[in-house]
């Protein structure tokens, strides 16, 4: 199946939703011109699908591989990614001052979407970058900006983010990887990490390894963790990667999905002379960390977007083709396309909606990164509200737009030869790393809710029921602000036990929201009669089914959490 960059759908969510007009106006994005966001919207697409998109099947057929060199990425990858850092994809989001173009985040996040549309396994190596960057900008010294920043932000050197070990998990505070000062500003790390992507490649000369260590005599716990910035090679005196640090891919994952992201087990100081950097202040590292996984949480709600899009476009290339049955109400016995039965469009339909609906989402918190940077403190408040909502809801969505490609396609869905699998599998990973959509649930109830007193959370509120017309909507957004009221007091374990259900619920009438917003748009708007149609009916779709199906979640939101405490842990294996 032939990949389509949705240029139209992004041109019209930037517009709309991320308000990009409004950027363009300041000084520091004025040249983010319609114009210019054009080619680079259609740039990136053509790159995606002529470069990236053909190497989707075979980086899950054939996928990376492990040698005691180090990870081999399939045939192809080394020369698209070239090919990536030439074109300078890289650069559009990256930092003027040190070789980038100085894009707007949301731009950026539009040109990432496309990429990871095309291929999302390849497309985690740049996400991963991204962050790196992020992390060294509001962080790293003026030297270490100066000697990694200009590589980073062309993409021809790749970063990574390094923080689970093996007795640790989302146990942040348990991390044993340890930190030596070596008396010249320099320190030997020791230690071993998992699950750590793109943590080994042979895609770029380079890779720079951001790992949380713990120093001597560091107090237990988050507060005692320090950030090191560790590159696989020294540098040499003029800047170039030197002789190897010791850093040792001892072995790759063997996962369900995700086969051209190599997922390392990254082995630090075996032979006591792995060299790294402090970036940031002694015991800072949690600090410097969130700034890369906050950026990063962003980054895996878009891979949602990202694997939503290519299961929708996947589905209905199949459905259009596929010739089976009459359809019921026709007078022709003669079979036709499975397009034309009404269950398979409505499950065309919901993915079209669900697709639109968390990019959206992602792209509305993308612009208020942008207008934080441009010293707008609320909005700097209403990113750390949507980043949990971003990441869990549209990570949630992507699987269930993957899981009904799936079925769309019916047997041969399941059938790997189709490619509708690898969508799914690809898919299921995005709800548990950078921390699981249950750790999201339970920061949105425990930290975002509470932020001004509440007041974020009831800003956010009204600025939706203002908008919103559809009677359905406005009253979900009503049990949304009567839950979140009683959550703001209730109990820790009543919070954390509603804290699932009711993220759901906001993100729905956040979504609803901004669906009903680019419908009322569409419906007065000028331009391609059939994009606009569709547009309509997606939003149709969404207000009038998938809204009322969130009220239907307020007993769960609402739920004391004795329920789950009813029985003894014994009990669940009875």
């Amino acid at each position: 199946m032939t990949f389509t960059p949705p240029v139209a759908e992004q041109r019209f969510v930037l517009e709309h939703v991320a308000g990009l007009a409004d950027l363009s106006s300041s000084d520091r994005f004025a040249e983010a011109t319609p114009d210019m966001v054009e080619a680079v919207l259609e740039g990136v697409g053509a790159f995606a699908a002529g470069e990236w998109a053909p190497l989707d099947r075979t980086g899950d057929t054939v996928g990376a591989r492990w040698t005691e060199d180090g990870v081999v990425m399939p045939k192809g990858f080394p020369e698209a990614y070239r090919a990536y850092v030439e074109g300078g994809w890289g650069t559009i989001g990256a930092p003027a001052e040190h070789g980038g173009q100085g894009m707007p985040f949301a731009i950026a996040t539009a040109v990432l979407d496309t990429l990871g549309a095309a291929n999302m396994g390849f497309a985690l190596c740049p996400t991963l970058t991204v962050g790196a960057i992020e992390a060294l900008m509001h962080h790293g010294s003026a030297e270490q900006q100066a000697a990694y920043l200009p590589h980073l932000s062309t993409g021809a050197w790749t970063g990574t983010m390094n923080l689970t070990e093996p007795q640790a998990g989302s146990d942040v505070g348990a991390l044993r990887t340890r930190a030596e000062p070596v008396g010249d500003g320099r320190w030997k790390i020791t230690g071993t990490k998992i699950y750590i992507s793109y943590g080994d490649h042979d895609l770029a000369p380079q890779i720079v390894h951001l790992v949380l260590a713990r120093t001597p005599g560091a107090p237990a716990g988050t507060k005692g963790l320090s950030l090191f910035l560790v590159p696989k090679y020294c540098l040499n005196d003029d800047g170039s990667p030197g002789e190897a640090n010791d850093v040792r891919v001892v072995s790759i994952e063997h996962k369900m999905g995700l086969h051209a992201s190599p997922t390392c087990v990254l082995s630090f100081g075996d032979n006591g002379d792995c060299i790294g950097e402090l970036i940031g202040a002694e015991g800072g590292g949690i600090a410097a960390m969130f700034t890369m996984m906050n950026n990063a949480r962003l980054n895996v709600g878009l891979q949602g977007v990202q694997v939503a899009e290519r299961a929708t476009q996947k589905a209905v290339a199949y459905a259009r083709d596929r010739i089976q049955s009459a359809r019921a109400d026709g007078a022709s016995r003669e079979p036709v396309a499975i397009i034309e039965h009404p269950d398979v469009r409505r499950m065309l339909l919901r993915m079209k909606a669900q697709t639109q609906a968390a990019r959206a989402l992602v792209y509305l918190a993308a612009g208020n990164v942008d207008r934080a940077t441009l010293g707008d403190a609320d909005a700097r408040k209403r990113v750390d509200l949507l980043t949990p909502l971003a990441k869990a809801h549209g990570t949630d969505l992507g699987n269930e737009v993957a899981s009904l490609g799936i079925q769309v396609h019916g047997g041969m869905g399941y059938v790997e030869e189709t490619g509708a699998a690898q969508h799914f599998r690809d898919a299921r990973i995005t709800p548990i790393y950078e921390g699981t959509n249950g750790i999201q649930a339970a920061d949105l109830v425990g930290r975002k809710l509470a932020m001004d007193n509440g007041g974020v959370f009831l800003a956010h509120v009204e600025a939706m029921r203002a908008e919103a017309s559809d009677a359905g909507l406005r009253a979900l957004i009503d049990v949304c602000e009567e839950v979140g009221r009683r959550l703001m007091t209730a109990d820790v374990d009543d919070k954390l036990a509603a804290s699932y259900p009711f993220l759901t619920m906001l993100s729905v009438a956040t979504c609803g929201w901004l669906m009903e917003r680019q419908g009322r748009i569409a419906r007065d708007a000028e331009g391609d009669p059939i994009f606009l149609a569709q547009k309509q009916a997606a939003a149709r779709f969404y207000v009038e089914q998938i809204v009322p199906e969130a009220m239907g979640l307020k007993a769960a939101a609402s739920a004391r959490a004795d329920v789950l405490y009813a029985i003894p842990a014994d009990a669940f294996a009875a």
